[in-house]
């Protein structure tokens, strides 16, 4: 990314905020997303009429049902790259990862159904370098962890896909697909390098196997 696109992107702007419980996304990586709820239809027609925008983060508690919950500090700024129109007033659209951003104070409506946000992406400038903090991660580790967990949890994976994938795109594709409650895929996409967040994956993953080794045990 060239150096003025970067500092257009860092610097702090005011964008439309999709809050989703459990939704993570990474920079570079794409999320699809299927809106059908009126106010984030208005608020992906308003994107793509625009800069085609949008800023993910988590409601700071997944039980707040409120209009207005609480929102986590960071989130990530993402770009529609693909729409689709489905039925009436619904979207499918892949949401492709920029930077993360920190929320700066109270989200608003503004006249609007859903709520905006002013965001500073500046603390995250390492998000627009691809393939940033990869040299510090011992790839044969994580996927030998991974090889292992796929097999504690019983599921495929595509090891020539895993084998060929850059590290960050491995790392940060498991931690979009992983099966931990929102805390922990916050805690995840708050990591501050690449290798914490490897780091983290494989301490939930061999916390989770341990458990199932202790609790087998005890029977």
């Amino acid at each position: 990314m060239g150096s003025s696109k970067a500092d257009k992107l860092v610097a702090a702007k005011t964008v439309p905020l999709l809050p989703l419980d459990g939704a993570l996304l990474f920079p570079r990586a794409v999320l699809p997303l299927h809106i059908f709820e009126e106010r984030y239809v208005e608020l992906v027609d308003d994107a793509l009429s625009s800069n085609r925008l949008i800023g993910l983060i988590q409601p700071q508690n997944a039980d707040d049902e409120s209009e207005v919950p609480q929102l986590q500090s960071i989130g990530t700024l993402g770009r529609i790259t693909h729409f689709e129109e489905v039925g009436d007033e619904r979207y499918m659209i892949g949401l492709t990862g920029l930077c993360r951003f920190n929320l700066k104070g109270d989200s608003v409506l503004n006249n609007k159904p859903y709520r905006t946000g002013t965001i500073d992406t500046s603390p995250f400038k390492q998000d627009l370098i691809a393939g940033f903090g990869e040299n510090d991660i011992d790839r044969n580790r994580f996927v030998n962890l991974l090889r292992s967990y796929a097999e504690f949890a019983d599921f495929e994976l595509d090891w020539d896909e895993i084998n060929e994938a850059g590290l960050e795109d491995l790392i940060n594709t498991c931690s979009m697909a992983s099966p931990y409650a929102a805390r922990e895929r916050q805690a995840l996409l708050e990591a501050d390098t690449l290798a914490t967040r490897a780091e983290m994956l494989m301490a939930f993953a061999e916390i989770e196997m341990s458990r199932q080794d202790a609790n087998i045990t005890m029977q």
